[in-house]
């Protein structure tokens, strides 16, 4: 009988968790969802879009790419991007090898493939990013949510999370979504100390928005064991650059690049010229450092306007602000009929409290006032209004 549930463990059929006995596996089908078309004047506050306005030319690059072909058997990785991603990870202290995925999601998928087992648990921030949440599932795993303020994790909740075998972190150093909490060198040091011991957990830091997060990149992995940080240049450069830079340790970079050769083989070296292409340009440092600046400016003036309308909201780093409410539900219906299309917080939370994530990388000043204004209105309504 043990050998029988050893093999449907194995298979993924069944879960085994300490003190919950042994389940049948839940590995839902992948929730694909269509963009619904907003109606005619309703502002895009909700889609989590960077700036288009602010994003790097790539006309200028495009006509400097090298259109040679790539050959099976060549180098899955260009030189160029390579070293120009050491030396992005070096300003941070980050060192190990480096490889390049197919974005963000397609560097965890693989790390979380390669490491762990249908059952094992992963610690999830609280709320976070939906398509993690339902990355985790696809692939048979456990979530287990973490609470965090707007330094990240809270340290206890992780520690009793390792303790009840949680086998890999995934944390947002900076820009996290969609609280816009950001680590700081106090939480980082009581989260290594957590982690520490834990040398056998692997520890994912999502760093999707670095380069415009508008905070500094402070590591909470522990010195030594199993670890990634990934960066996504989708943010930075466009979300049609379907590329990531990964830094890790060698055994978990070179899992990561020997389950993509059984894929797609390679991230296309015209995608990884075009991206080196525009990092090299003198023109892109400045432009993504006005980028940071704008971002910040705009998220701190929705956080400002809320406050002076005694509403509170976080936003800290990032491109978004997170504001509790209680019912996000009908906010979010309220909202749409006065002109404003923003994020559910059921799509992002486990376990926490309810609350709407509002993107502010293209909300002007003087429109963050109008939304405040429209926000506050609602609060003051009768409760009838809300519930129609």
């Amino acid at each position: 009988m043990a050998a029988a549930y050893r093999s449907l463990r194995q298979r993924g059929l069944v879960t085994a968790r300490r003190g919950q006995g042994t389940r049948v596996a839940a590995v839902p089908p992948l929730r694909v969802e269509r963009a619904a078309e907003l109606p005619a004047g309703v502002r895009d506050l909700a889609s989590g879009n960077p700036d288009e306005r602010l994003l790097p030319p790539l006309g200028d690059a495009l006509r400097r790419v090298d259109p040679s072909h790539k050959l099976y058997g060549g180098e899955a990785k260009l030189s160029e991007l390579v070293s120009l991603a050491r030396a992005d990870f070096d300003r941070d202290g980050i060192g190990g090898e480096v490889a390049i995925t197919g974005g963000a999601l397609d560097a965890i998928e693989r790390l979380l493939q390669t490491e762990l087992r249908p059952g094992d648990a992963v610690v999830l921030e609280d709320p976070s990013w939906p398509r993690i949440g339902d990355l985790v599932h696809a692939l048979g795993l456990v979530v287990e949510p973490v609470s965090l303020d707007a330094r990240g994790l809270e340290p206890d909740e992780l520690a009793a999370a390792l303790r009840r075998g949680a086998r890999a972190v995934i944390a947002t150093p900076r820009g996290q979504n969609p609280t816009g909490a950001a680590v700081d060198p106090k939480r980082a040091a009581e989260l290594r100390e957590v982690l520490a011991g834990h040398p056998d957990v692997l520890v994912i830091e999502d760093d999707y928005v670095g380069w415009v997060s508008g905070a500094p990149y402070v590591s909470a992995r522990a010195p030594a064991g199993r670890w990634a940080v990934v960066r996504s240049l989708s943010k930075v450069l466009g979300p049609d650059l379907r590329i990531a830079l990964v830094a890790g340790d060698p055994l978990t970079v070179s899992r990561i690049e020997g389950r993509q050769r059984l894929g797609p083989g390679w991230v296309s070296h015209l995608l990884q010229r075009l991206a080196a292409e525009v990092l090299l340009d003198p023109d892109t440092t400045p432009r993504l450092a006005e980028t940071e600046t704008t971002y910040t400016t705009r998220r701190r003036a929705l956080v400002d306007a809320l406050a002076a309308r005694g509403m509170e909201a976080r936003g800290d780093s990032g491109i978004g602000v997170w504001i509790p409410l209680p019912d996000e539900a009908a906010v979010v219906r309220e909202l749409l009929v006065q002109g404003w299309a923003v994020s559910p917080g059921e799509r992002y939370r486990f376990r926490s409290a309810p609350g709407i994530r509002v993107t502010t990388t293209a909300l002007e000043p003087d429109e963050a006032e109008a939304f405040a204004d429209a926000l506050a209105s609602l609060r003051a309504a009768p409760a009838g209004t809300y519930a129609g």
